[in-house]
């Protein structure tokens, strides 16, 4: 099938990653806080997803097409391009994980939790929208590619729900409101795949597809190693999060060899 013929498949398969962050917001709806040993796991095998394909497809098939220097540049501009967005959200404002999302005390704390809780949602949105352009120029090229990375992201944007749904639902008590908002912070995703569709495809050759999987693969290091992997190992599972990456990596790696 080429590319053209992937365009619906890949927008399918962005707006379900995509979603997910929707399904962190229904957990919330049934757990005070997530099983961190779950977390640990499951993040460490998207982590391992994400830097195995990276380096052992997307990284080597950008290199077939364009050579090796311009697959590198690509590479860099990729994690520069997501390492900029990361500098332009305040860190307090951007967390990676559950510390301190407890119910407020006082109107006061109500407040700055509600806005704190805005801004966390907008940060999301910001970082899922090159994410989406990742799994979208993925897909296009390689549907089982794209599967995998959304597979991969989805699992990533699980707790990123949780994390924007639960402060406004101790802020708010709304559980609806809680949701709506953690779920606009994921349709980032899919609306970052039809922007990159819409402005890429007339200009779409072999030669700028090949630079985007390296770009995507810039995109997906960054995210593994600042976002995936420091939040599995804050919650103290270290050897669990090792386990989840290496177990994400044997599972693409079979993966790869048998399709």
């Amino acid at each position: 099938m080429d590319a053209p013929g992937n365009v619906g498949i890949a927008l399918g398969l962005t707006l379900l990653a995509g979603l997910s962050t929707g399904i962190g917001s229904t957990i919330a709806y049934f757990i005070r806080r997530p099983k961190v040993v779950y977390l640990s796991f499951s993040l460490g095998l998207s982590a391992g997803v994400m830097v195995y394909v990276s380096f052992m497809e997307l990284l080597p098939s950008a290199s077939r097409r364009v050579g090796e220097p311009l697959s590198v540049l690509f590479f860099f501009i990729g994690i520069a391009f997501i390492g900029i967005v990361d500098l332009l959200v305040p860190e307090v404002e951007n967390p990676h994980n559950f510390e301190g999302l407890e119910a407020p005390k006082d109107p006061d704390q109500t407040h700055a939790l509600m806005r704190t809780s805005v801004m966390t949602a907008l940060a999301i949105g910001i970082h899922n929208f090159p994410e989406g352009l990742a799994t979208f120029a993925s897909a296009l090229n390689d549907v089982r590619l794209g599967l995998f990375i959304a597979i991969a992201l989805a699992i990533h944007n699980i707790p990123e729900g949780i994390a924007v749904s639960m402060p406004i639902l101790y802020a708010t008590g709304n559980r609806n409101k809680a949701f709506v908002y953690s779920f606009l912070s994921g349709i980032s995703e899919p609306v970052g795949a039809l922007i990159g569709f819409l402005l890429l495809m007339p200009f779409l050759t072999p030669t700028l597809l090949a630079g985007i999987l390296a770009f995507v693969a810039g995109i997906m290091i960054y995210v593994s190693l600042d976002e995936l992997l420091p939040m599995a190992h804050s919650y103290g599972h270290g050897h669990l999060v090792i386990s989840g990456v290496v177990l994400g990596m044997l599972v693409m790696a079979i993966s790869l060899l048998m399709l």
